[in-house]
C-alpha cells in the first residue's frame, strides 16, 4: 500500500537537501536525543510544515538524515548492477559503522517494536534500502543484464538481512567486504540466461 499523498505543494530538492544536511549535522554533532524538528527547522532555515510534509516525526527525519550522509553516487551512463549494488550496500554499511550509527543500533535493540523509533528505522532504513535495491535489480533486468528470480522478495531478504543482522546482533563487523560478498552471492542468483 502506498503512503497517502501529502497536502500542499511538494518541497523543492534544495529545501530537502538543506533539511537533511541540517539534520545530519545535528545527529553527528549532538546526537539523536537533540535532533528535533524545531532544531532542524532553525538550522536549515526551512519551515516546520515543509519538514512535516516529508517526514512524520523527528525519528523518521533522523533515520533519513543518517542514510543521507556520505551516500555513494553512481554515474548513470556507466552503471552496471554489480557496481550499483556495491555502492548502495557500502553506503548502508558505512552509515551504521559510524559512532552515531552504532548508538542508533544499540537504541534500536532496546526499543519497543511498535515505537516511533522502530517504525522510523523500518520505514526509512530497511524498507527504503530494499526499494532502492529492487529498483536496481529491475533496471538491470530491463537492460538484459540479469533475469529476476520468481520470488524477488526472498532475494531482497537475502541481500539486506545480513546487514541488519550484523547491525543488531554484533557478532561480526560491518565492513566493505560484507557489501562485496553480499553482491557477489546475489549476482549468482540472478545471472542472465544464455
Amino acid at each position: 500500500m502506498s503512503p497517502p499523498k501529502r497536502r500542499g505543494r511538494p518541497p523543492s530538492q534544495l529545501a530537502r537537501a538543506r533539511i537533511l544536511k541540517a539534520a545530519h549535522d545535528i545527529l553527528i554533532e549532538d546526537g539523536f536525543g537533540r535532533l528535533t524538528v524545531e532544531a532542524v527547522a532553525s538550522k536549515s532555515g526551512v519551515g516546520k510544515p515543509t519538514i512535516y510534509r516529508q517526514w512524520a516525526n523527528a525519528c523518521e527525519l533522523a533515520m533519513a538524515a543518517l542514510m543521507s550522509g556520505d551516500s555513494g553516487t553512481i554515474e548513470e551512463d556507466a552503471i552496471n548492477l554489480r557496481s550499483a549494488l556495491t555502492v548502495q550496500m557500502r553506503s548502508l554499511i558505512q552509515a551504521f559503522a559510524t559512532t552515531r550509527g552504532r548508538q542508533i543500533a544499540m537504541t534500536l535493540a532496546a526499543a519497543d517494536p511498535e515505537s516511533e523509533f522502530t517504525k522510523a528505522f523500518r520505514n526509512q532504513v530497511i524498507l527504503s534500502s530494499r526499494e532502492a535495491g529492487r529498483a536496481l535489480l529491475i533496471e538491470a533486468a530491463a537492460r538484459g543484464e540479469i533475469m529476476l528470480p520468481q520470488n524477488l522478495e526472498v532475494l531482497l531478504d537475502m541481500m539486506y538481512g545480513p546487514v541488519f543482522y550484523r547491525l543488531l546482533v554484533g557478532h561480526r563487523p560491518l565492513d566493505a567486504s560484507l557489501a562485496e560478498n553480499i553482491v557477489a552471492i546475489a549476482l549468482k542468483v540472478v545471472v542472465a540466461s544464455p
